[in-house]
């Protein structure tokens, strides 16, 4: 099982700021995301990934993120074993300190 890049909330901020071509998939349950999520970004929830995949373009860049970092590693693992550019948010929403939509 190849290592996980983990990015801190900081830079997948940035990256976002500078429109660099990535997609933040949040895999958070509705209830959680109810409470504000990344702008822009795609809500898949863990359960449900699997049966996303075909939907998904090989060619993006992906950071997933979750409550604190467990369920969107499970989740980075997944997609990398499925052949994406995949990376973890570190700590996830509770260290995100940007922007928040409802």
């Amino acid at each position: 099982m190849a290592e996980i890049k983990e990015v801190t909330p900081k830079e997948v901020e940035n990256r976002l700021e500078k429109e660099e071509d990535m997609e933040v998939i949040d895999v958070r349950e509705d209830e959680e995301v109810a409470q504000g999520m990344i702008e822009n970004a795609r809500h898949i929830p863990l359960g449900e990934l699997p049966d996303e995949l075909d939907s998904l373009d090989k060619k993006k860049d992906y950071v997933m993120v979750c409550r604190s970092g467990r369920r969107s590693m499970n989740a980075a693992q997944l997609m990398d074993e499925q052949g994406f550019k995949v990376s973890n948010m570190a700590g996830g929403m509770l260290k995100w300190e940007g922007e928040v939509i409802s």
